[in-house]
């Protein structure tokens, strides 16, 4: 009969096999949990145009998520043409506080009481552009946040990597 060495005995022991389950065990969670983890959330911030209407109404001027700002909605109010230009000239300078500008812009939503004005005044909305149109949706609405408004406009820009 052939003695196996007491080192060997207390490698097969079950004290032992059961330390080595558990370091199992804990590898392969710990390495399932690696695969699993999601990318850590892109840091956000808030650029606020009038802090206090924007904490009474509810929402942010600006946000920015990683590469990409969200634009909430700028209004105009009087003759079309003079909204138009008004909310541009503004948008214009959110941007531009969050280190964007009109070439950065990939998507464009106009929200009009008078669709047929908007279109009319179009050039004006190129004038900002210089010929690097977004995407674009104009929908004619039936009123806007204040019934003074005529038009307003809201934009999302991403820089490129």
């Amino acid at each position: 009969m052939t003695r196996t060495p007491a080192i060997a005995r207390a490698a097969h022991s079950p004290s032992r096999r059961r330390t080595v389950t558990r370091l199992a065990r804990a590898g392969i969670l710990a390495f399932l949990a690696g695969c699993s983890t999601m990318p850590a959330r892109p840091a956000t911030s808030c650029f606020h145009s009038n802090e206090a209407v924007e904490a009474d109404i509810g929402y942010c001027q600006a946000k920015r998520e990683g590469l990409t700002l969200h634009v909430s909605g700028i209004a105009g109010q009087g003759e079309m043409g003079a909204a138009v230009r008004s909310v541009y000239e503004r948008m214009s300078k959110v941007l531009e506080a969050s280190g964007y500008g009109f070439a950065d812009i990939v998507k464009e939503n106009v929200y009009a009481t008078d669709l047929d004005a908007f279109i009319r005044n179009k050039a004006i909305r190129k004038e900002f552009y210089k010929g690097d149109l977004p995407a674009a949706t104009w929908v004619q609405v039936q009123r806007l946040y204040l019934p003074a408004f005529v038009v307003e406009i809201e934009v999302t820009a991403a820089k490129r990597r």
